[in-house]
């Protein structure tokens, strides 16, 4: 039990939380120490429909302390079922929340993922506007199987910065795994997937306008922008995603 109302889709179990109750529980969690790696997964229909096709990552994403509903899918699917999910929970208004009241209080960021470039201009663009936000590090890794050796450095790395939460820009379902594999030795209070985000805070990508995102139309805009990347995602995965939970919801089906 992790004191939230849930809602399961497709086998797998959603937390009807919003951004202000995982800031709450990431606070919290910070000032617990250093003792346990907190797990948060922050996803929409995406996420749910990998965990329905790979029971493994169904596994994963069911180990973690948190699963943040982003994306408008879910929120509908919730109106639909009469639990309490009022809006989305994006990343990246839940980094903005974060940022906001570490520049208050300290805390410790550190950056895992995305390319040299985007970390660079994300560091320049957070100190400018959150001063009192401390970067502890960041870290593209390479795009190959790393050594033993090489891991273990990059835990260090990782662990000797004493970040107080560890953002993992890898995409998904790539940050999910990497979290869960490192998680037993990583010395952070918390860690989250956060996908394309970095490019979001570096100006490096341009975010979907808010009124877009609130209509549910997030999807069509990053579609247009990036058609090679997400047109398997929203043209394949999304209508089977809606098909699989009218089949669940009307109880044609069971998922377990």
């Amino acid at each position: 039990m992790r004191g939230y109302p849930t809602m399961k889709v497709l086998g797998s179990t959603v937390d009807m939380v919003q951004n202000p109750e995982v800031l709450a529980a990431m606070e919290r969690w910070i000032g617990q120490g250093r003792d346990k790696c907190h797990f948060i997964v922050n996803t929409g229909f995406h996420g749910t429909w990998v965990a329905h096709q790979d029971p493994a990552f169904k596994k994963i994403v069911a180990s973690c302390d948190l699963w943040s509903p982003d994306g408008i899918a879910l929120v509908w699917v919730a109106r639909i079922k009469g639990k309490p999910l009022r809006e989305r929970a994006t990343s990246a208004e839940l980094m903005k929340l974060f940022f906001a009241r570490a520049n208050d209080k300290g805390y410790r960021s550190f950056f895992f993922g995305d390319t040299d470039e985007t970390l660079a201009a994300l560091r320049e663009k957070l100190d400018a506007q959150y001063p009192g936000h401390k970067i502890v590090g960041t870290y593209s890794p390479p795009f190959r199987t790393l050594s033993a050796e090489e891991d273990e450095q990059m835990v260090k790395m990782i662990n000797d910065a004493q970040p107080d939460v560890l953002w993992v820009g890898l995409g998904l379902p790539k940050q999910e795994r990497w979290i869960h594999e490192h998680r037993d030795r990583l010395k952070v209070p918390v860690a989250i997937g956060v996908g394309a985000c970095f490019g979001f805070f570096s100006g490096r990508v341009k975010r979907v306008p808010e009124w877009i995102g609130n209509h549910g139309l997030e999807w069509l805009w990053r579609f247009a922008c990036e058609p090679r990347k997400l047109w398997r995602r929203d043209l394949l995965d999304g209508p089977q995603f809606v098909a699989h939970v009218l089949m669940e919801m009307t109880g044609i089906r069971k998922y377990d």
